[in-house]
């Protein structure tokens, strides 16, 4: 681009849920010269999942799996809008719909969204979360997610299937979509005691709307291993395949020596 130009160096489309408040605000956090972010919303219908429980009768698992369905209709809207700002990139900022299915649910994931934009490079937190992993040579791995059961096994699912040993994922199974950024940290302290072990080389945090770029970057310390923040893991995915090589302090050890 010309040096007039104030994203000369890489333009980000990140598509995200209309009840998501944690990608935004993890990307508030980052100021990287020539690089900027341009969020772009799609509508989420079913928000609430324990009143859909109580007004269906259907268990969360099955409400939470429609919540994904809908979500499914709405992200090639939000993809088309982000796409006439002549963007660079496209990172989805979103997480279950990347993991469902196992690996073989992300390869047709991936490839609806491709279909849609063609050349342009993307970033899923699956593709993201594995690159990331590799990249410490980790093997044995804990995952922390916001989902109900169902979502939970999905992610083991998508770890196993690319070669992980997952020694326990943590579900904290918030109530609706907007629950999820309301979460304590105490119980997200509480879920990675729970996890961790001798035995665990790394820790994963999925659903991006649970922001734990605040307490990840200490508790790597306290921890002695990777702890991975998802919506850290897409951001860096994004910026290395716009060849933006930029190394960040103190938001973890991805962005500082990856």
């Amino acid at each position: 681009m010309e040096n007039y130009q104030i994203a000369r160096r890489a333009q980000i489309g990140v598509i995200i849920p209309s009840t998501n408040t944690g990608v935004e605000y993890d990307l508030q956090q980052f100021r990287i010269d020539g690089v900027t972010w341009h969020p772009s919303r799609f509508w989420i219908e079913l928000r609430n999942w324990s009143d859909e429980v109580n007004r269906s009768g259907d268990d969360e698992n099955t409400v939470f799996e429609r919540f994904l369905d809908i979500m499914r209709g709405e992200i090639p809207v939000s993809i088309r809008n982000v796409l006439s700002a002549r963007v660079n990139h496209i990172m989805l900022g979103m997480s279950a719909e990347t993991f469902w299915g196992g690996l073989e649910g992300n390869i047709a994931f991936e490839r609806e969204i491709r279909e849609q934009i063609g050349s342009l490079g993307l970033t899923t937190g699956a593709t993201a979360t594995k690159d990331a992993l590799h990249c410490f040579g980790a093997k044995r791995i804990s995952v922390i997610t916001p989902y109900p059961e169902v979502g939970d096994a999905n992610v083991r699912r998508f770890f196993s299937d690319i070669g992980f040993e997952v020694v326990h994922v943590k579900g904290l199974n918030r109530p609706s979509a907007t629950a999820i950024a309301e979460t304590r940290i105490q119980d997200v302290l509480d879920g990675i005691r729970e996890i961790d072990g001798d035995d665990v080389d790394a820790i994963i945090q999925c659903g991006t709307n649970l922001s734990t770029l605040d307490i990840f970057p200490t508790l790597e310390h306290w921890l002695q291993k990777p702890l991975i923040p998802i919506n850290v893991a897409t951001m860096w995915h994004a910026l290395r395949a716009c060849g933006i090589e930029d190394r960040v302090s103190g938001k973890g050890r991805l962005l500082e020596e990856f």
